[in-house]
């Protein structure tokens, strides 16, 4: 079976190095742009009723001619092995990734989003409305992910290197480095890392919990 792009996502997210480890963790707007076969109204006839929805999607740019039935989860250090399909590794044999985002409003038939962990210009293969009373299970467990300690860092950044930014661009930024971009293995005090964001090259460097930020510069 052949699946085509029903729609692409627009974002900030330039580059795959810091975009949020899973949907929700930024507030980040993106907007859902239909393809043209499937910018019809009635295609989204009453999806405004809904809070939330399901994007279905593709890994674009971890095409890989062969792929492995095992991978190394960061958050388990790199370093432990777990089943592909126990795992939200974006190396999968089928390329497909799923995140549940806010629908914030729809604006001439397109869908403006919030907590896309998708970057910019990513194919969305599918789109379906996200139901509470059977979507939300209370009692689930998260296996080897409840183990993450979620640690918030404390970010420090010279006011004037945020003046390139909007208002919400540089929120989001902030929110991005608070939760750590870094591979969650790497702990190296003396290492310079850097991503772009919203058409910037953003650098940082992390010591004693601290992230200070270097440089945002075009």
């Amino acid at each position: 079976m052949e699946i085509k792009p029903v729609a692409k996502i627009y974002n900030d997210f330039s580059d795959k190095f810091a975009i949020p480890r899973q949907s929700g963790l930024s507030q980040i707007l993106s907007k859902i742009v239909f393809e043209k076969e499937f910018a019809d109204i009635n295609a989204i006839k009453r999806l405004d009723e809904f809070s939330h929805i399901w994007l279905i999607w593709g890994f674009s740019e971890n095409i890989r001619d062969s792929h492995s039935l095992t991978v190394r989860p960061p958050l388990l250090g790199g370093n432990e092995r777990v089943g592909v399909f126990a795992s939200r590794s974006p190396f999968r044999p089928n390329n497909l990734g799923l995140s549940c985002v806010k629908l914030e409003r729809i604006e001439n038939g397109e869908l403006i989003v919030s907590g896309a962990d998708l970057m910019n210009e990513t194919p969305i293969y599918d789109i379906k409305p996200y139901i509470p009373y059977s979507d939300c299970i209370g009692n689930a467990k998260g296996g080897f992910t409840e183990r993450r300690a979620f640690n918030m860092l404390e970010v420090e950044v010279d006011d004037k290197l945020l003046d390139c930014l909007s208002e919400e661009q540089m929120k989001t930024l902030l929110q991005i480095l608070k939760n750590d971009p870094r591979p969650a293995y790497h702990e190296d005090e003396s290492r310079i890392y850097g991503f772009k964001f919203a058409g910037f090259e953003v650098k940082f460097r992390v010591k004693d919990n601290v992230l200070e930020v270097i440089t945002i510069k075009k």
